[in-house]
């Protein structure tokens, strides 16, 4: 499948890694194609996956069968714009959008710039013709791309959104490239203002555990 990763910050690379393993054609989507020249760890990344392709992001997204927004949440609305917005480059197209409206400028344990009435998820489906799966948004990047790491794989990952059928596409992908085989549909993209208001207890979590390699189970 052709990919569009849109990010290149830690959770991006790990994505566009990880789905180049597994045979895809992966586009690195940036706002600044030149930075890998003046950062080590994308320059890095880019020599040990001669197969992905870093870009802007509307060409990583125009040449994409399917989009990932992987972005600093404050920079959500603004990548999906800039990758084509209501534009061609993603009309119709599945974004799965796995970012949190983190807020750290008051320091740690951060706070939400969009919750309750609203979500970021909400708003980068406003921002754009495509098809907004949330997904992703509540395990750490290790976890995304390998769930058997925790718990054997035996615990839950959400999504929601307001295309049913795209968020088969997303489920589907996501069982095939890296195992997840427990996913809750929550319902349409109103939803995400629960997802994402959970990373309030996830960051918690987090530092009471010592670490981001856990996910959570839902038992009934």
């Amino acid at each position: 499948m052709r990919l569009a990763v849109l990010g290149t910050g830690g959770v991006g690379r790990t994505l566009a890694g990880a789905f180049d393993q597994r045979g895809d054609e992966v586009r690195l989507g940036t706002r600044d194609p030149g930075a890998a020249g003046r950062d080590g760890r994308l320059a890095d990344f880019l020599a040990a996956h001669a197969g992905v392709r870093l870009t802007g992001f509307e060409e990583a997204a125009a040449a994409s069968e399917l989009a990932i927004l992987a972005v600093g949440g404050q920079h959500a609305v603004e990548a999906v714009r800039r990758a084509g917005g209501t534009g061609s480059a993603l009309d119709g197209k599945v974004l799965i959008d796995v970012t949190n409206p983190l807020d750290f400028s008051g320091g740690f344990p951060p706070t939400l710039f969009a919750c309750n009435t609203t979500s970021l998820g909400e708003q980068v489906q406003a921002a754009t013709t495509a098809r907004v799966v949330k997904a992703l948004n509540t395990v750490a990047a290790s976890v995304m791309v390998d769930p058997s790491s925790v718990a054997n794989g035996d615990h839950d990952l959400f999504v929601c959104g307001d295309d049913e059928g795209a968020k088969g596409i997303v489920g589907a992908l996501l069982e095939e490239r890296f195992g997840w085989q427990r996913i809750i549909d929550l319902g349409d993209l109103s939803m995400a203002r629960g997802t994402e208001m959970y990373l309030a207890l996830w960051t918690r979590l987090m530092a009471a555990l010592g670490t981001s390699e856990f996910n959570v189970r839902v038992a009934r």
